[in-house]
């Protein structure tokens, strides 16, 4: 006698699979931060290798634009050498984890950031309203790159490099 599976139960059950395999891919963990690229990429110890870690709804200036520095630096200052918690929210075309980073003292290095004045609210991404407000107060304050009359945004310096307009 031979068993046939329903066309439903082979849904179901990939479903399941997929399901599964999609909380785990996208399961929280802690791990010291190996690596700053620059102000909103980071590399965290997981599973015995260094995971690139994209911060969640924020984009700091680039290598080579104002602030771009400053930025790198203060992520360096906030996390490098530090056990972080990793809230994964996503995989980037670029194969990188995008995560929210909590700092050991429970802050949020995203929100921390864009408080300094040293990234922008990326809203195309993330939902997060505290992130807009804390770019508003920034602004409003004149704090890192918000001294400048007209920052220009990192996603219309990256298409200008490529000699593109934004």
């Amino acid at each position: 006698m031979t068993f046939r599976a329903s066309p439903w139960l082979l849904l179901f059950l990939c479903s399941l699979k997929l399901a599964l395999s999609s909380s785990i891919a996208f399961a929280d963990f802690s791990g010291r931060v190996v690596g700053v690229t620059d102000g909103d990429t980071i590399k965290v110890m997981h599973n015995s290798r260094a995971e690139k870690i994209r911060l969640h709804g924020i984009d700091c200036p680039e290598k080579g634009q104002p602030f771009g520095t400053k930025a790198k630096q203060f992520t360096s200052e906030m996390a490098f050498g530090k056990t972080v918690t990793v809230h994964v929210t996503d995989t980037d075309k670029y194969g990188r984890t995008v995560a929210d980073v909590i700092l050991p003292d429970g802050t949020s290095l995203n929100r921390e950031l864009v408080k300094a004045g040293l990234a922008w609210w990326y809203g195309k991404y993330s939902g997060d309203a505290t992130l807009g407000q804390l770019e508003a107060e920034a602004r409003a304050a004149r704090r890192g790159l918000w001294a400048d009359p007209h920052p220009m945004p990192p996603w219309c310096w990256r298409k200008m490099e490529k000699g593109r307009g934004c």
